[in-house]
């Protein structure tokens, strides 16, 4: 680049250059576009006036709030209310109906999952996913295996008071960590995690020893998971004779949680979400699984 500060006239334009020059090609003098200078000062203009109208300059402990009075905030707030007061016919029909009164009312039902998937969606969904179905260590909602019982009554107390939480009325049922704490011999659980497999009709190793597993489960796991690996919903244990799998059926995850133990937490939502927002998430959830008793 070069720059000539001597003011020359470009012979095929007649504008004046501004001196400078890239590979000696001159740079022209030409003035701004008329509309693209005036929609810049409008924009000026309109930033300014938006300036003294609204909320816009933050202050040590405040904020401007604009010379109109107006604020965002307190307009989602406005709206809210008025669709407060819009549902509260409704709202004020699912609080006083039961679970089972809400299921068997076809307007009272339609509301209460609507309002329902929108609480999930803001509430369970960054785990069960969006429409449910899970995710390793997250349990899938649409199908009919329930850890704790798929019925409307355990449903909503699984929602209402966790697993593994904060509340003194949620589920506290734990799967120890045999290897860990040196209740078994890796050995033992290798033994453990084939017969596992064997419940469910999964194949084992070659050679795998399924009557030492099937001891070590009867004196270990059955207390828990049943004799044949049945499950117990009291407790959270899962079934194990199905082909459904929280955390994988491959040997080495069985092994694992064998090895470390198992023991995920849902949240208590009493207290976070309200009862009439509960019963409406109860029957949006009951309604994704296949259990559809009362």
């Amino acid at each position: 680049m070069a720059h000539d500060n001597k003011e020359q006239v470009d012979a095929i334009t007649g504008v004046t250059t501004t001196g400078h020059s890239w590979d000696d090609i001159q740079e022209l003098n030409n003035p701004l576009p008329r509309w693209w200078l005036w929609t810049f000062y409008a924009s000026i203009a309109w930033a300014i006036a938006y300036c003294i109208a609204y909320p816009a300059w933050p202050l040590v402990s405040s904020y401007t709030k604009g010379a109109l009075g107006w604020q965002s905030r307190e307009a989602v707030v406005a709206d809210l209310d008025a669709l407060k007061q819009q549902r509260s016919g409704m709202t004020t029909k699912l609080a006083d109906a039961s679970l089972e009164e809400i299921r068997r009312d076809p307007e009272m039902f339609a509301f209460a999952r609507a309002q329902g998937k929108a609480a999930f969606g803001d509430n369970c969904a960054p785990c069960h996913g969006a429409g449910g179905a899970g995710a390793k260590g997250y349990p899938n909602l649409n199908d009919d295996d329930w850890l704790w019982g798929g019925s409307l009554v355990q449903i909503e107390h699984t929602i209402r008071h966790g697993a593994r939480s904060t509340s003194d009325q949620g589920h506290s049922g734990t799967m120890p960590a045999f290897g860990r704490d040196g209740m078994l011999k890796r050995e033992e659980i290798s033994h453990a995690a084939d017969y596992v497999r064997s419940l469910s009709g999964l194949s084992t190793d070659k050679g795998a020893n399924l009557n030492a597993g099937a001891k070590v489960f009867a004196d270990n796991c059955a207390a828990c998971h049943g004799d044949k690996g049945q499950g117990n919903l009291d407790l959270g244990a899962p079934n194990l004779s199905d082909k459904i799998w929280l955390f994988g059926s491959d040997k080495a995850t069985i092994v694992e949680g064998l090895m470390n133990g198992r023991g995920g937490v849902m949240p208590t939502w009493h207290g976070r979400l309200d009862d009439t927002t509960i019963k409406a998430l109860t029957l949006y959830v009951h309604s994704l699984g296949g259990d559809q008793r009362p």
